[in-house]
């Protein structure tokens, strides 16, 4: 009996460990198993709209409660002061100054919009390697669901064809400010939305894009999974289906849709993290939420969408730049933390990798920040982050340190600012700090590479 004994104890550890080395898994060893990752990122969300950034008037309990519970970052940049070229930096872990996508449209080349039908579109091409290519990789079921903006229908730069294995949503920015829109494109093809058809306007896209989400977290609740939901609102156009709870508010109306649209988005955000806590993954699933980019201040002075901070979406100011961001790992992301470390967009991709223990692309411009994210000693100081828009509309900027240089035009001198005594950039002190300018010029000089979809030879007055 214990020869048999013995002999099915082996086979059993046996089994367990093909099981494990394969990746088939039935509830998993939280302990030792890669983390779920959900990656929420709302879209012209200001700094200051939400309660735990200084928001007294726009409800916001559950992101509130996951600021609680993980930790608020007080220093966190998007990609870039605008849509596309946010995400293109997100998801590829290069700045502006090498991502693909580096403006809403092209000013050479691209394809046709979908919706204007203009043919300056710049999608992703198959050599651009994502987040979600690393992941898929590294054995993930990979989904996205809401504004992708970063590749037209029938192009390289589909979700599909950069590493996701499920997307639902809108391709193309302009399409995206529609909320009731009679299509959505599923995998490829693009879908009808029947309870919107003929001007029907019974499906608001942010509600569909919540259902996908926990949907998915459902169906791959026992496998490692990333999903990236970066949703469509608070974008103008501003409507909602209700006003709830500021129809009584003796505010102008944009407020109070406005300031309904946040307050849907904490609910979705709300609902993603109970479903975790249902299905027993909470633990397991590192939840990050962020904007992509600072506030059109659309909202209205009422809110004080930006803070304190210079500048709106658009900006290479402070409050075009820099965004709520929140990160939660129940028992292993410190809780109830306020971190100044200064990180951004592009750091993502290679913090991820080491996450999961994948390689990174090597021409990549961002740095893990894993043990920042794990309330660890880390010294990001002596590194740059870097900003431009692009010829056209030419500026620069780059921060390292307390410093930030910023250059608001071609052969325009260089402003400094301490963006942590002067977080307002009120006060350049580029004439009393000769060193540093020169440090950002050389700087300045190198960070970059020319585009052919935005050269530097573009004349906007052709």
């Amino acid at each position: 009996m214990r020869t048999c004994s013995t002999v099915l104890l082996t086979i059993v550890i046996s089994l367990i460990q093909i099981s494990s080395a394969t990746g088939v898994e039935g509830d998993r060893d939280r302990s030792t198993s890669r983390p779920n990752m959900i990656f929420i990122m709302a879209d012209d969300l200001g700094y200051g709209d939400l309660g735990c950034y200084g928001q007294k008037l726009i409800q916001t309990p559950n992101i509130d409660r996951m600021a609680n519970e993980g930790t608020r970052f007080t220093h966190c940049y998007a990609g870039a002061p605008v849509c596309a070229p946010s995400r293109s930096a997100l998801m590829t872990g290069q700045h502006t100054g090498h991502t693909r996508v580096r403006d809403n449209s092209g000013r050479v080349g691209g394809v046709p919009d979908e919706i204007s039908g203009d043919g300056h579109r710049i999608p992703l091409l198959d050599q651009d390697v994502t987040i979600s290519e690393v992941l898929k990789q590294a054995g993930y079921a990979t989904g996205i669901t809401g504004k992708w903006g970063l590749g037209e229908a029938g192009t390289s730069g589909e979700p599909n064809r950069q590493g996701f294995d499920e997307w639902y949503g809108y391709l193309n920015q302009n399409h995206a400010v529609f909320y009731f829109t009679d299509y959505l494109w599923r995998n490829g093809k693009r879908e009808t939305i029947h309870a919107n058809a003929n001007n029907a306007r019974q499906a608001y896209t942010h509600d569909l894009f919540t259902e996908f989400a926990l949907d998915f977290i459902r169906r791959h609740h026992h496998e490692p999974f990333f999903f990236y939901v970066p949703f469509t609102i608070p974008h103008a156009d501003l409507e909602v289906p209700s006003l709830e709870p500021y129809a009584d508010r003796d505010w102008p109306e944009e407020a109070k849709i406005f300031a309904a649209m946040v307050t849907r988005l904490d609910r979705s955000v709300g609902q993603i993290l109970e479903l975790l806590r249902q299905l027993d993954i909470d633990d397991n699933t590192l939840v990050v939420f962020t904007s992509d980019n600072g506030s059109p201040i659309e909202g209205g002075p009422l809110f004080n969408s930006n803070g304190v901070l210079e500048g709106k979406k658009g900006s290479l100011k402070e409050g075009g730049l820099r965004t709520p961001m929140i990160v939660r790992w129940p028992h292993q992301v410190p809780g109830g933390r306020v971190s100044e470390a200064p990180w951004y967009f592009p750091d993502i991709l290679p913090t991820i990798a080491e996450l999961v223990g994948a390689r990174p692309p090597q021409n990549i411009d961002g740095v893990s920040i894993l043990s920042t994210l794990m309330g660890q000693p880390q010294d990001l100081s002596h590194r740059y982050m870097y900003w431009e828009r692009p010829p056209g509309k030419f500026q620069q900027a780059a921060r390292r340190g307390n410093w930030k240089a910023l250059r608001l035009g071609r052969n325009q001198r260089l402003q400094l600012y301490d963006v942590v005594a002067d977080p307002t950039e009120s006060s350049d002190v580029a004439d009393a700090n000769p060193a540093w300018i020169t440090k950002f010029e050389a700087y300045f000089s190198t960070a970059r590479t020319e585009s052919s979809h935005w050269p530097d030879s573009f004349d906007p007055k052709k």
